[in-house]
């Protein structure tokens, strides 16, 4: 038999102390390049979004994919993108990130979620969202690593 996976996550990162880095003029660019980073990683981008201090990501990934990986290749390749082409040295990614698994059937509803995310941050704080995310999803967390 040969091996079959539908492995997704919802992936949620922010800028280094969640400082606005991510300007409006560039930041659908950056969606692209992360978009196409993933993709040259082998992985499946599915939906991309965010605002100035965090973005979302639905991701398709292979049984072989190490998220750890994926993620470190991606936060470093995309700072230095951001530094070469925008010039903007004090870019970086906060360490760490939140990764949830998302079933076949909830990806559309994810996918809806990641792309109206400016919308839904004119009522709620990236915090707030993510120790939602976390409690939803039963994960322990400390609160000092939130900040």
């Amino acid at each position: 038999m040969s091996t079959y996976a539908s492995l997704h996550c919802h992936i949620v990162f922010s800028t280094k102390n969640r400082k606005p880095m991510i300007a409006p003029n560039w930041e659908v660019r950056m969606h692209e390049y992360l978009g196409g980073t993933l993709a040259g990683l082998g992985a499946f981008p599915q939906g991309i979004g965010g605002v100035e201090d965090h973005v979302h990501l639905l991701v398709g990934f292979k049984p072989i994919h190490r998220i750890a990986d994926l993620m470190r290749e991606l936060k470093k390749e995309s700072s230095k993108w951001v530094h070469q082409e925008f010039g903007v040295e004090a870019f970086a990614w906060q360490e760490g990130y939140g990764a949830f698994s998302v079933s076949a059937t909830a990806r559309k509803d994810v996918q809806k979620y990641i792309a109206s995310q400016r919308e839904h941050h004119r009522k709620q704080s990236f915090r707030n969202e993510l120790i939602f995310m976390l409690e939803r999803a039963g994960v322990e967390y400390d609160p000092q690593y939130l900040e």
